[in-house]
């Protein structure tokens, strides 16, 4: 083959390839077809060099057809080229493989697969990959083959805790192959059910199995029976997502007069799906055609068995949001004292992937600034302002900032506190004055500053970070001003809570147990780790990340009946 440039065609970037052909067709033949693009390039080549053999077809007429060819054949490698490609960085699976398993895998695919199909298939699982990121999937359950894409490369985007369960009726070859999935890391996450696929699915069903993503690859002839199957006994949760590949066999699905039993079977398959009430699908055009299908929540024509059903705030969601979209705090503002640095980045974290703009504040910019870097990061937007919240001019700088640069405020987690030990009878006045001036005050004075925007506007969540030191006196360590601050910031959060909830803003607290950070672990609070960790019924210390949940419960519309409450987290440490 040929390749021409975009200088000859004025449709790709420059210095892009176009196989465009130059040499009999038959030399060609063997490497289009993969997709509707490559069918509809087939036969305008056929027809080019008809054109090219017959005088009397104008010149003018030739030039279209080269240019439809030029479209035809880039789009598939243009669409590959711009996929981009993860690759693991790491190398973890031996001395063997210092590439890492995914250089290895991506070597025997390009050994076992043609370039141009083995390049589309991978498009389309780089598609997949997308929507197991997307949908944040845990468990997928693969029917028949994922050809030409490895499952390892899709396990890798799954949590540590997911799972793929792939049933077919051979064992996969080569880089899908137990072996393979035995030498990585990540092939732990992959159960192989290998045998008649009716029976796995039963097996799946029996044992009440439900997944996220269902990818069904498998003989066209069978798909509309898996199809059923997974709806029909629920064996796809209500947010998942199904997959199905093969869906436009090379664009001869729409075509008439068509006798092929393998098209006729999409075909149906393609009705069947269209006319369940059930679902909605889109049939995206990638190499052979790949559906998507989601299911519809509660579809108000489906034939439901039950006499009655109450179609009520709970059935189709309050203000027809489910409860994970009511736990969104999506184009909220929030601001996290403190910060900087454990709990309260574990916070800003937590806010900014429930979809809030934050701004990081803490004592220290620069801790703040790396913070904020983490945050830019996810794709979270975020400033960092510096602040001593005991002083009532930067709080107030720090809200008048916020709302400069974002227009309001919705969320305000008061985070920031100190912890000063000492025994009682030697608790100087400076410590006593420095721990409530953060703990307590500098509280007040967030929740004021905030607040005031809050009740102006009519809408508010306020969250502040109390302490199990404002249930139980926490021993053997001696904290006096601290404890009496935490019980202190309760009472403040109980009294702000009935004031201002009739005017839409809602004032709760947390208090976590203690929490484990790099300072505690150093060698000298070991014996204290080991006593406080009789205490605790949960046979560990708190992690930062158990106490995110809660602040985006209180953040969002979910807890709006919720005001004036101590939510404790402590592993039961204060029932003890």
């Amino acid at each position: 083959m040929g390749e021409k440039t975009s200088s000859d065609t004025g449709i790709l970037p420059e210095g892009f390839p176009v196989i465009i052909t130059h040499l009999p067709y038959e030399d060609d033949a063997r490497t289009l077809s993969e997709s509707p693009a490559g069918l509809i390039a087939e036969n305008l080549l056929k027809a080019k060099e008809i054109a090219l053999n017959d005088s009397r077809v104008p010149e003018q007429l030739r030039n279209y057809l080269q240019k439809a060819l030029d479209v035809a054949l880039g789009l598939d490698p243009y669409l590959e080229a711009m996929a981009t490609s993860k690759r693991k960085t790491s190398a973890d699976h031996g001395p063997e493989d210092a590439g890492g398993t995914e250089t290895r895998v991506r070597l025997q695919e390009e050994q076992t697969s043609g370039s141009l199909n083995g390049k589309l298939v991978n498009q389309e699982g780089q598609i997949f990959r997308m929507f197991v990121h997307l949908i944040r999937a845990r468990k997928i359950l693969l029917i028949g083959k994922l050809k030409g894409y490895s499952i390892l490369a899709v396990a890798e985007e799954l949590p540590d805790d997911g799972k793929i369960f792939a049933c077919a009726e051979a064992p996969y070859p080569g880089v899908n192959s137990q072996e393979a999935f035995d030498y990585s890391s990540d092939g732990r996450k992959i159960s192989m059910q290998v045998g008649p696929m009716d029976e796995t699915l039963e097996a799946l069903h029996a044992e009440d199995e439900h997944f996220d993503i269902v990818f069904i690859d498998a003989d066209q002839r069978n798909a509309v029976n898996h199809y059923s199957f997974v709806m029909d006994n629920h064996l796809l949760r209500m947010d998942g997502v199904i997959c199905v590949e093969n869906t436009l066999m090379k664009g001869q699905v729409y075509l008439e007069n068509i006798a092929d039993e393998n098209v006729l079977a999409v075909r149906k398959l393609n009705t069947v799906i269209n006319s369940d009430p059930r679902v909605e699908q889109i049939i995206l055009p990638v190499q052979s055609g790949l559906s998507i299908i989601r299911r519809n929540p509660a579809p108000p024509d489906c034939n439901i068995t039950e006499s009655e059903v109450v179609r009520d705030d709970v059935f189709w969601g309050y203000n027809r949001r489910c409860i994970l979209d009511r736990l969104r705090l999506d184009g909220k503002v929030a601001y996290v004292t403190g910060g900087g640095q454990g709990i309260g980045r574990a916070f800003a974290h937590a806010l900014g992937e429930a979809g809030a703009k934050v701004a990081v504040v803490d004592l220290v910019l620069a801790k703040a600034e790396a913070v904020a870097c983490e945050l830019s990061l996810k794709g979270i937007k975020s400033i960092a302002l510096a602040a001593d919240v005991s002083k009532p001019e930067d709080v107030q700088r720090v809200v008048d900032a916020i709302v400069a640069r974002w227009g309001t405020v919705h969320i305000a987690c008061n985070n920031a506190g100190i912890n000063m030990n000492s025994a009682s009878e030697d608790t100087s006045l400076e410590e006593w004055d420095k721990t409530f001036n953060v703990n307590l005050r500098g509280l007040f004075l967030c929740c004021q500053a905030a607040g005031r925007i809050m009740l102006n506007q009519g809408y508010g969540k306020i969250i502040n970070t109390a302490s199990m030191a404002s249930l139980i006196v926490p021993h053997p360590q001696k904290q006096l001003a601290y404890n009496a601050s935490k019980a202190g910031v309760v009472k403040l959060t109980q009294t702000l809570g009935t004031e201002w909830i009739d005017r839409g803003v809602k004032v709760n607290c947390i208090s976590p147990g203690i929490v484990d950070t790099p300072l505690i672990r150093s060698k000298d609070l070991q014996p204290l780790v080991r006593r406080w960790l009789e205490d605790i019924p949960a046979g560990r210390l708190a992690r930062a990340t158990d106490l995110q949940a809660a602040v985006v419960y209180l953040a969002s519309e979910a807890s709006d009946y919720m005001t004036g409450h101590n939510l404790v987290i402590e592993g039961g440490q204060s029932l003890w």
